[in-house]
């Protein structure tokens, strides 16, 4: 993307989201037709209400014993309730 935005195959981007991060591809931070900026795309009282509640949620239901709503590595929770 640094690329294209430099040769003008891409006129501008706006980012919030990065492909290593916490790294930043070195090339987009020199790009004047690029804005950077990290995660504040979610930064609405609202969305991190959400955020909070969707993480309160997934640690009740583990507590629980149940099956986290948003379980992001099955493999770690099968592996944790097999050892009992």
């Amino acid at each position: 993307m640094a690329q294209a935005l430099k040769e003008g195959q891409i006129f501008a981007a706006g980012l919030d989201v990065f492909e290593r991060e916490p790294g930043v591809h070195p090339g987009l931070l020199g790009c004047e037709n690029a804005v950077l900026i990290p995660h504040l795309g979610s930064a609405t009282v609202e969305t991190r209400l959400a955020m909070a509640n969707l993480a309160a949620d997934n640690l009740l239901a583990g507590l629980e014993d149940g099956h986290p709503p948003t379980l992001l590595n099955p493999q770690a929770w099968e592996h944790r309730t097999a050892r009992g």
